[in-house]
């Protein structure tokens, strides 16, 4: 039986399995690279928008929320597609379903940049 590591070990090479997964995402998936491009556009964005620390991280916590889901969306991705390329309605249902969880993320950051807006300029 192979002995688990635990503490400070433990959390040091956890951390590096999570860079090593951001940097194959934004290597191997462009809806990732446009993700983050959006998310630092707008998080700069945010600190002329947002008139109080409350609005602010209804600003920006979407844009964590986009970006995680996308690693996820592209962790479903990579798990169907090793399954095997060949066309199977639940491989296809995997990859949707991963998919509308991106668009309900984007609708999230719309929704709260207009909310933010509206609140501060109407």
């Amino acid at each position: 039986m192979k002995k688990s590591k635990t503490g400070l070990q433990r959390w040091i090479d956890a951390t590096g399995y999570s860079i090593k997964g951001i940097r194959a995402c934004w290597q191997n998936e462009a809806a990732f690279r446009q993700d983050v491009l959006l998310s630092a556009v707008l998080f700069i964005g945010s600190f002329f928008l947002a008139n109080s620390v409350e609005q602010w991280l209804l600003l920006i916590f979407p844009l964590f929320l986009i970006l995680i889901v996308e690693l996820l969306n592209s962790a479903v991705e990579n798990a169907v597609d090793r399954i095997g390329h060949e066309m199977h309605h639940l491989s296809g249902r995997a990859k949707d379903m991963g998919s509308a969880a991106v668009l309900f993320c984007l609708i999230l950051i719309g929704l709260s940049w207009i909310a933010v807006a509206w609140a501060n300029y109407s």
